[in-house]
């Protein structure tokens, strides 16, 4: 079990960029593949983004794809997600979730065994 905690989180206008973290607990970071997923009040956790364990494989939503980076510091017990260029439909909470399958880079939340608590994100037009 890892226990995560995300940041970076804030109010942003269109075309603003923001970098979300998400920090581990525990020396087995770099045993999990990361994901990042997006809840608003109209749907359930949305795909984003995810990386395999060593950052050699990744996958994005199409809706993000081209203005998102997710990427990792196995050092330093961390995962980002650069997100460039965000519209006011990138508003919502932004989790971060570990996958115990290393190279595991699927979409589907149901893979994914721990979640931090969310950072908000808004984008005003």
């Amino acid at each position: 079990q890892v226990h995560l905690v995300e940041s970076g989180g804030g109010l942003v206008q269109a075309g603003d960029s923001l970098r979300l973290s998400c920090a581990a607990s525990g020396p087995t970071f770099s045993r999990y593949a990361m994901g990042w997923f997006r809840r608003t009040p109209e749907m359930e956790r949305d795909f984003v983004a995810s990386i395999n364990w060593n950052g050699g494989r990744t996958y994005y939503a199409h809706s993000v794809k081209g203005r998102f980076t997710i990427s990792r510091d196995n050092a330093k017990n961390t995962a980002y997600l650069q997100m460039n260029s965000l519209k006011p439909e990138d508003t919502a909470v932004y989790y971060c979730a570990a996958n115990s399958v290393p190279e595991s880079i699927v979409a589907h939340p149901a893979a994914y065994d721990d979640w931090g608590q969310g950072t908000q994100v808004t984008v005003s037009s």
